[in-house]
């Protein structure tokens, strides 16, 4: 008799038994069921947060916009860029803002730990210093120069034939730092870095003269008197303004002491960024924000303008950021580059420089 209540019972759970294949498929569905409500909730859910990064970042690229275009309508793209835009500072910087100060190096009461950071020079090191910024989702860093005068704009020696690696460019011009300057033409990021966007100015000559990028700003540059000036001009008007090194683009993020007002994240979404700058005291600031890896990331116009605020900086402008982001000193690499060539590097056609 127990023998056979066992046999009933083994009979009854085997049939109970689901196959393996079944339940793998059970587990698939439920996954794919998972995932598509995460999706639905982040393109198309009460919050907007993600939809807001998805569009201002795909519609900033220009040769990307489709990955906007395909989830969601014309009207809902421009209700988001409407939202989320840089609304820039008018005017044209004043150079008499700025007054070349020289610090004696005794003793000081800082203003803030900001005015700490960028005044208390490294020892044996009166040229530069580097300070490690950080915020919510981001981490990067901003470089204080202490002279303007060795600021220049370098190029790739095959301009409008081909870039080069910053790292290629710092050697040959025997440059302590080199960052990424102003955009390029650059369908589908594949670009090899030819032809800088909008005018770039060389020892006060015109040395590339191309279709504006249309991202806002004007002339980012330093005047033959080493000043750091901001401004929208002819490529004729800049070169009688004095610039003796510039490029065109933006936008510009603080004129004459004064912010852009940014909506949102700015409507450039959040990436590695590069920014440059200049205090009322003559110090240049570099500033290179990591992106796209799991410490850092990146920026939005936020980002960027508050950083440059904090740090004094009186004139200030975004610079080609994402793949292009890149800084070296002394011929290493100091960021996190996410370009897909050697070392992430990417070919390029205008840096600025330190001699």
């Amino acid at each position: 008799m127990e023998n056979n209540q066992l046999e009933h019972f083994k009979k009854k759970d085997s049939k109970k038994r689901m196959p393996l294949w079944k339940k793998l498929l059970l587990l698939g569905s439920l996954f794919l069921i998972f995932l598509i409500g995460i999706f639905c909730f982040l393109f198309y859910g009460p919050w907007d947060g993600f939809r807001n990064f998805w569009i201002t970042s795909a519609m900033t690229t220009m040769n990307h916009r489709y990955l906007a275009t395909i989830f969601y309508s014309d009207e809902t793209i421009q209700k988001v860029l409407e939202k989320n835009k840089i609304i820039e500072a008018k005017g044209k910087s004043n150079p008499d803002l700025i007054q070349f100060k020289k610090y004696t190096g005794k003793k000081m009461i800082y203003a803030s730990k900001y005015e700490e950071q960028i005044l208390k020079k490294e020892e044996g090191n009166d040229l530069f210093k580097v300070i490690e910024v950080a915020g919510k989702g981001y981490q990067g860093y901003l470089v204080a120069i202490y002279d303007a005068s060795r600021v220049h704009i370098a190029t790739t020696k095959y301009l409008r034939v081909r870039g080069e690696a910053i790292t290629t460019v710092a050697k040959r011009e025997n440059a302590r730092i080199a960052m990424n300057a102003g955009g390029f033409y650059d369908p589908d990021w594949n670009s090899n870095g030819a032809l800088p966007h909008g005018t770039v100015i060389q020892n006060g000559k015109i040395v590339s003269d191309y279709q504006d990028a249309n991202m806002g700003g004007g002339f980012v540059g330093f005047t033959n008197e080493n000043k750091f000036l901001l401004g929208r001009y002819s490529a004729q008007e800049a070169l009688a303004v004095g610039y003796r090194d510039a490029v065109e683009f933006g936008p510009f993020l603080i004129v004459n002491g004064k912010s852009s007002f940014v909506r949102g994240n700015g409507g450039w979404g959040i990436a590695p960024r590069t920014a440059i700058g200049q205090r009322a005291d003559g110090i240049v600031l570099f500033l290179v924000i990591n992106g796209r890896i799991a410490s850092s990331i990146g920026a939005d116009m936020n980002d960027l303008t508050e950083i440059m605020e904090n740090y004094g900086a009186i004139n200030a402008a975004n610079m080609d950021g994402g793949s292009s982001t890149e800084l070296v000193i002394d011929n290493q690499i100091i960021n996190h580059p996410v370009a897909a060539g050697s070392q992430g590097l990417r070919d390029m056609p205008t840096f600025w420089i330190v001699k």
